[in-house]
């Protein structure tokens, strides 16, 4: 991993865009969340950008706290891991998470700080929830979100959730650090870790909840995305069959709140 940091620790949680060639999406959005520099700090885990979207002189100058890139293997789990793993060491006590692809109303980050403040520690965005909306969303998604991701994960979770493939949301220190969690494993490579997360969190006893949020895909039905639609349900497949069969918890039995060091 290579880090570039411009600003010094100021905030008590961090808002962390995993990113990888957005283009103009990410420069439109970073310039939407800068006023939210005085709320958050804001931190980039770059899977290896080659589009020049992420020069530094602009992420100074929308008060981009610091540039992670990674240089290992794996996709978006090997980047939100090197992500969580750096705000953790920094002292973070909350990180809120969000697509780099300007899909997602970032005048939420309030309502993630304001829930984080009140002792929850797992907080997922949803535009399917009272005051969430959802605009343009594909058909084909929307379907597959509302009648197979959603209830399955709910159902692995004893929580009911409404939008479990929304990276927009957030995780307290405590919940990220405890070894009955271990986020920090290669096991989470691709797309694993955030259904992962949203189903240890309410079994584990975490405070959980949904919040309301936008998501706004572009009106020329172009979907911001780095997976097929083939492959993408693939994995969708086989992450909810290892959810189930408990392929991810840690091997080790551990008491509930025990902490352990960061290892990503």
């Amino acid at each position: 991993m290579k880090r570039r940091s411009w600003l010094s620790k100021k905030k008590r949680y961090c808002v962390l865009i995993p990113v990888i060639n957005e283009g103009e999406r990410i420069r439109k959005q970073l310039t939407a969340m800068a006023p939210y520099a005085e709320m958050v700090d804001i931190i980039i885990t770059d899977g290896g950008s080659t589009d020049n979207s992420l020069d530094l002189d602009f992420l100074r100058s929308v008060h981009v706290r610091t540039l992670l890139t990674k240089k290992d293997q794996g996709k978006l789990g090997a980047q939100l891991r090197i992500g969580y793993a750096y705000a953790l060491r920094q002292g973070y006590e909350g990180i809120i998470t969000v697509d780099g692809n300007n899909k997602d109303g970032v005048d939420a980050i309030p309502r993630f700080i304001a829930e984080l403040d009140g002792g929850y520690d797992m907080i997922q965005g949803s535009r399917y929830v009272k005051g969430g909306l959802a605009i343009n969303t594909p058909v084909v998604r929307d379907l597959a979100i509302r009648l197979v991701h959603a209830p399955i994960i709910s159902i692995a979770a004893r929580f009911r959730y409404t939008d479990t493939t929304n990276g927009f949301r957030a995780y307290s220190r405590g919940y990220l650090l405890d070894l009955q969690v271990q986020p920090f494993r290669d096991i989470f490579n691709l797309y694993e870790l955030l259904a992962y997360l949203s189903v240890k969190a309410p079994r584990l006893g975490y405070k959980t909840k949904e919040i309301p949020v936008k998501r706004v895909y572009p009106s020329d039905g172009i979907v911001p995305t780095k997976i097929s639609h083939f492959r993408g349900n693939l994995i969708l497949l086989k992450t909810l069959v290892n959810l189930f069969t408990g392929a991810y918890n840690p091997k080790k039995k551990v008491v509930k709140g025990e902490r352990g060091a960061l290892d990503a």
